[in-house]
């Protein structure tokens, strides 16, 4: 039931961590694999500190405590969200029944499987982005990227407490193989597709955080439903600080579209190239891309495998209490995305097995709120441009539109006609190029590069001003 962090402790946990000495060993032998794959795959630019926040507490209020460290003593930790001692698992076949402290034999692998897709996708990104600090369009800016790798760093933790906490030999192999596998890498990927590309520019790290660390949010969302206790516990507080990663995406695209907003208007052009910012068709074409990797990670419409976690009581839907169903679904039906006779349409089949789709949907929505944002600065701007999602069968590599290529409008086209015209819809090398050649340093304090507005408020309520980093 501990909410305060012992931060004396060699690694900061409320989970009396000191209590069980063969746990607080193997982590702690764990520990220094870490640092070593933080110093070799983290963030690459020196720096003195940098003004984060750091957890203190798994409470409502005043949870994080804010000031400058230097990166490589940031206090890692292992957080649970409070224990409530009564719950009860909300859906499946186990519904009513008590929460589990502890993994039923039967559950063991699925738990297992699941606890480390989600654990790899955390360095992932750090990986992805540990060259974007030598880019920084601003101190701002350089400040919430680092607090995002640390945080996801963090995450990783979570992952590694669970697997070494319940999963015996196997599980801390498989910490063990968190830290071998790395983004990009021919040899090692990481598991999913998304956290295998690049992150080369400010406007991919933006477009990441809005569309694919959202897709994190609802797989934590999922977990954070597990009949598994610890498991939904520790999803519960990472999505805490998954909430900044997103926060990160979406303001960064708003102040992309305002500076572009600006310029379009005070020089009567769409082409704000020569004024150093980025195009609006560049920004629909990096949207494209980003949204449709993500959609592909939330798997294909139909998943018995997803099916057997509901009913098992190890993965539920998002929002699973606010469901106005039997919360088990063995007699309901659902409607999914499918390809029938050359047409994206839908196709009925068990409520069970379309659990992907149903969750997807939840993420569609969401992301059109942020479209919509984006388009309320266009709006006040008075432009008639507007940013949009692509259909859902638009560049899909998993599922049922993964064998046809379709436009952003879902109009389906041959192989040779998509070759033929991807460049329209897809950053280009020349879209790259340019967004690259922008991706200059701005280290000075209350600075900021061209091609992006300024925030509105700083963070903790410092100004923009403030100097957040301290550079080596």
């Amino acid at each position: 039931m501990t909410t305060a962090a012992d931060y004396s402790e060699k690694i900061p946990n409320n989970v009396e961590l000191h209590e069980d000495r063969r746990l607080q060993r193997a982590l702690e032998s764990w520990q220094p694999n870490f640092l070593s794959w933080w110093e070799s795959m983290g963030p690459t630019l020196p720096t003195q500190d940098v003004y984060l926040r750091t957890a203190v507490n798994v409470g409502r209020e005043g949870w994080a405590h804010f000031g400058h460290v230097a990166m490589r003593d940031y206090r890692w930790g292992i957080f649970l969200a409070e224990r409530d001692p009564d719950r009860r698992i909300g859906f499946g076949q186990h519904r009513g029944e008590p929460a589990w402290q502890q993994v039923p034999g039967e559950y063991r692998a699925d738990l297992q499987r699941l606890i480390v897709i989600q654990g790899d996708t955390e360095p992932a990104s750090v990986e992805q982005q540990r060259n974007l600090g030598a880019t920084a369009p601003s101190l701002y800016d350089l400040r919430n990227l680092f607090q995002v790798n640390v945080e996801e760093g963090r995450h990783l933790w979570a992952m590694v407490y669970l697997l070494h906490a319940h999963f015996g030999r196997d599980g801390r192999e498989e910490a063990e193989q968190l830290l071998h596998r790395n983004s990009g890498s021919l040899e090692s990927p990481r598991i999913l597709g998304a956290f295998n590309e690049e992150t080369p520019d400010w406007l991919s790290f933006f477009m990441f955080t809005y569309f694919t660390d959202r897709d994190g949010k609802y797989q934590l969302g999922t977990l954070k439903e597990s009949a598994f206790d610890p498991l939904s516990r520790t999803c519960e507080f990472m999505l805490k600080e998954e909430s900044h990663h997103m926060f990160v995406g979406t303001t960064g695209i708003d102040r992309i579209v305002a500076r572009t907003a600006q310029l379009m208007r005070e020089n009567d052009t769409d082409d704000v190239v020569a004024y150093g910012a980025i195009p609006l068709d560049t920004i629909q074409k990096y949207l494209n891309f980003h949204y449709s990797v993500s959609l592909d990670l939330f798997g294909s419409e139909t998943s018995t495998n997803v099916a057997n976690y509901f009913t098992a009581g190890i993965k539920g839907r998002w929002a699973e209490g606010r469901r106005k169903d039997d919360h088990r679904l063995t007699d309901d039906s659902f409607l999914v995305d499918a390809l029938i006779d050359g047409a994206a349409t839908q196709t009925e089949v068990a409520a069970l097995v379309g659990l992907n789709t149903d969750l997807r949907r939840e993420y569609i929505g969401d992301c059109q709120n942020g479209v919509n944002r984006w388009n309320r600065i266009l709006q006040e701007a008075d432009l008639p441009q507007r940013l949009r999602l692509p259909h859902i069968a638009f560049n899909r590599r998993v599922g049922a539109f993964a064998g046809i290529e379709a436009t952003p409008d879902g109009e389906l086209l041959s192989a040779q006609e998509w070759e033929r015209r991807k460049g329209d819809f897809l950053p280009t090398d020349v879209d790259k190029t340019y967004v690259r050649s922008l991706m200059k340093p701005v280290h000075e304090r209350g600075k900021i590069a061209a091609w992006i507005a300024p925030p509105r408020v700083g963070i903790n309520g410092r100004p923009f001003e403030y100097e957040y980093v301290h550079l080596a």
